[in-house]
């Protein structure tokens, strides 16, 4: 089936491992992962000839990438070959599984088909997850996989990174979640690499900036360490120096678990607000110090404006701050003098030197506005042509689509473009043209990010990659953070095949406490919710339908309506809830309401706590409703399942009706109640309507549902209990 491709080596050995056991595989960026999971599925599918393989992407780009790569080297019908993604729709998807061999899509779509029954893995021979580093917390390559081992009469696994990740503990999280048994790591300097390695040159470019920036730079730091004391004085802190933007989200979130608990106070309080300025201070130091002025006006005067119509207090507080306010001045003296960040002129040599050399060139930087900036500079650039490539539309900002997003690929691979300036969308995966050298705007912290932007150079000819870096700041400190990270993934990753203790695959869950094959109908709206998942993972089967009340069926007599803490206090301002409460209690014996969340309920929103308990007694004293409360997506599936398995053990033959009736009022009230779901209180309304027990009785289904309380399936099983036949099973037994 192969066409031509020449596996490497290393790429045969690593094969060998891979068609063995469930293999994540750790190689550099352009040395061929596609093609070691292409050797797998040739072997997966002559192994087994009537199977499917399954090729998951992060994105629809990338998915569509591969499904090129296969298509190229594989002798396969194309009609074979179907890229699934959210944009196709769900019955169009299920249609293409039955004719697919081999199928490329984004992990969400292939999530929501397998919830709802879409697909069957089944006769799925290999799972391949690209970017496999991306298997940890709820991500979606964590479901799927599980789904898949559970499911899969002959499973196999591939996953694919260049960099899994600077931390042995998440390397060890990645394993687990994606069921692997075995590690194959590959570096550039391995023996059967090494000859493959084009080399690529790397040069740090240091720029100091001017006193006009360190002027502005000094009045943002005083802002800065004047909110640090603020917090120190009010105990919760005591370094006041090197703080940075990650301790001051930890402790904002500590805050937040105290108050969660019970801890209420001003001092608390008004340190989240002054956190939250000193969090901004700190943004608007980074976009001085590695972005420039346009950038750093257009954030201040942002502010400024918030703080006219806002009701923020950290907004409120910083435009009032004379520090804050003289940074502003200073900046915008500056924007109207040009003054420009050091690292743009120096840009623009590197660029005009490289252009001369007829080169092509993958301009980064962190920030959407500025990377648009850096295009307009560009163009000034004899023989220049850069375009802006970046990630889909905002909400506050424009975007591209994925269709323009290819469509500039193959623009910038045609040589239309020779400069392509992007943000983080341009770093992970994409078969980006060659590209003859990589610019740093600034450096990231991050290892994985590092390796896969400099990835984009030096794949079939030697490269260059330039950092460009303002000393004495932030910059300095990102170039050393990452070059460490590295350092230590390098080490991680050659002691990895000895060292890693691959734990048991098998997810702690309520497997072993489900007894029966339960059946648990769901809302198609919730198909997204961890809580579905959780059940699947547990084994119970979930029914998708469209559920006009409640989230979630148990059975006929019990439906439940799911909220997070959030969306309860949402629907209680908004007025849904109440509407819902009447809904579920028309339509359910046995309602019920979940509420999901670890947090403070009366700290959601700014609502009185009065009125969230007075909701609450609401739903359990006036309309008899039982409340409760879960910590998460677990506890909650763990309810759920009680609930079914008690349901489904629920004697036919016993009475609801257990207080001895005394006088006729009462035996009326007793024998309507004792309809199904109608109870006392709604007998009382049914008997002051119709006037005695025979008009309900004779009632139309109509008549009934215009009384209040009554719908559909109550007005239905009130006349099916009174016409229906009786059937004395016991009598025809005797009468033979």
């Amino acid at each position: 089936m192969l066409k031509d491709f020449t596996p490497r080596l290393y790429q045969e050995t690593i094969l060998a491992t891979a068609s063995q056991k469930n293999t994540l595989v750790v190689l550099p960026t352009g040395m061929g992962k596609t093609g070691i999971a292409l050797l797998l599925a040739i072997q997966r599918m002559k192994n087994y000839p009537n199977s499917k393989i399954v090729f998951l992407a992060p994105t629809k780009p990338l998915a569509e990438q591969h499904r090129q790569t296969f298509e190229k080297n594989l002798e396969i019908d194309s009609s074979e070959l179907n890229v699934f993604t959210g944009f196709v729709k769900p019955e169009k998807r299920a249609e293409l599984w039955q004719k697919s061999r081999i199928i490329f899509s984004t992990p969400q779509g292939l999530e929501n088909d397998i919830i709802s029954e879409k697909i069957n893995l089944e006769d799925v021979s290999l799972v391949i997850f690209d970017e496999a580093h991306r298997a940890t917390g709820d991500y979606s390559y964590n479901f799927i996989a599980r789904q898949y081992l559970k499911k899969a009469k002959y499973p196999r696994i591939l996953a694919l990174t260049a960099s899994p990740g600077s931390e042995n503990e998440k390397i060890e999280e990645i394993c687990r979640n994606l069921g692997i048994e075995d590690v194959e790591v590959r570096t550039k300097d391995d023996a059967d690499v090494k000859p493959h390695v084009q080399k690529v040159e790397f040069l740090w470019e240091g720029v100091d900036l001017p006193d006009e920036f360190l002027k502005a730079r000094k009045y943002l730091n005083d802002c800065f360490n004047s909110k640090l004391k603020e917090i120190n004085k009010l105990g919760l802190i005591s370094n006041l120096r090197n703080v940075s933007k990650k301790e001051l989200l930890m402790l904002q979130a500590s805050i937040h678990a105290r108050l969660a608990k019970g801890e209420k106070d001003f001092d608390m309080m008004r340190c989240l607000s002054v956190a939250a300025e000193a969090i901004k201070v700190q943004h608007a130091l980074e976009l001085l110090e590695t972005q420039g002025i346009d950038s750093l006006v257009s954030y201040l005067e942002g502010i400024f404006s918030q703080a006219s119509v806002s009701k923020t207090k950290a907004v409120q507080n910083l435009a009032k701050d004379e520090n804050f306010k003289s940074a502003l001045v200073i900046a915008q003296k500056l924007a109207e003098e040009k003054v420009e960040h050091p690292k743009l002129s120096r840009l623009r040599e590197i660029v005009s030197d490289e252009i001369g050399k007829n080169h092509k060139l993958l301009v980064f930087n962190n920030y959407r506005e500025n990377a648009s900036r850096i295009v307009d500079e560009l163009k000034k650039i004899v023989n220049a042509n850069p375009i802006l490539f970046v990630g889909q539309a905002k909400k506050n900002g424009s975007g591209l689509s994925q269709k323009e997003q290819k469509e500039i690929i193959e623009k910038f691979r045609s040589g239309e473009y020779n400069i392509m300036v992007a943000t983080s969308i341009g770093e992970e995966g994409l078969d980006i043209p060659k590209v003859d050298s990589v610019i740093f705007y600034e450096p990231i912290p991050s290892a994985i990010r590092q390796i896969q932007r400099r990835g984009r150079t030096g794949r079939s000819d030697k490269g260059k990659v330039v950092i460009l870096y303002a000393k004495n700041t932030r910059d300095e400190a990102y170039k050393w953070s990452a070059h460490h990270k590295e350092k230590r993934m390098n080490s991680i990753l050659k002691s990895l095949k000895t060292n890693l203790v691959l734990k048991n695959n098998q997810k702690e869950c309520l497997k072993d406490f489900i007894e029966n094959d339960f059946k648990i109908t769901a809302d198609y709206r919730e198909k997204g919710n961890a809580v579905i998942k959780e059940l699947m993972d547990s084994g119970v089967k979930i029914d998708l339908k469209h559920l006009e009340t409640a989230d979630y069926v148990i059975s006929e007599r019990i439906g439940v309506e799911y909220k997070t803490q959030k969306d309860f206090v949402d629907s209680i301002i908004d007025g849904r809830l109440l509407s819902q409460l009447r809904s579920i209690k028309e339509n359910f014996e046995k309602p019920l309401i979940v509420v999901e969340g670890s947090g403070d309920l009366f700290s959601q929103r700014n609502v009185h706590a009065n009125a969230i308990r007075g909701m609450i007694a609401t739903i359990i004293v006036s309309y008899s409703v039982p409340l409760v409360f879960t910590r998460d997506n677990k506890e909650t599936a763990a309810l759920l399942v009680s609930i079914a398995k008690r349901e489904s053990g629920v004697s036919k033959d016993f009475s609801l009706h257990l207080k001895k009736p005394l006088n006729i009022k009462e035996q009326q009230e007793y024998l309507v109640s004792s309809f199904p779901s109608v109870g006392p209180s709604l007998a009382k309304v049914l008997l002051d309507k119709f006037g005695n027990v025979k008009n309900i009785v004779n009632a139309s289904e109509e008549e009934l549902r215009k009384i209040e309380g009554v719908g559909e399936k109550i007005a239905k099983s009130i006349k099916e209990v009174a016409e229906k036949e009786y059937n004395n099973s016991l009598k025809e037994y005797l009468m033979g």
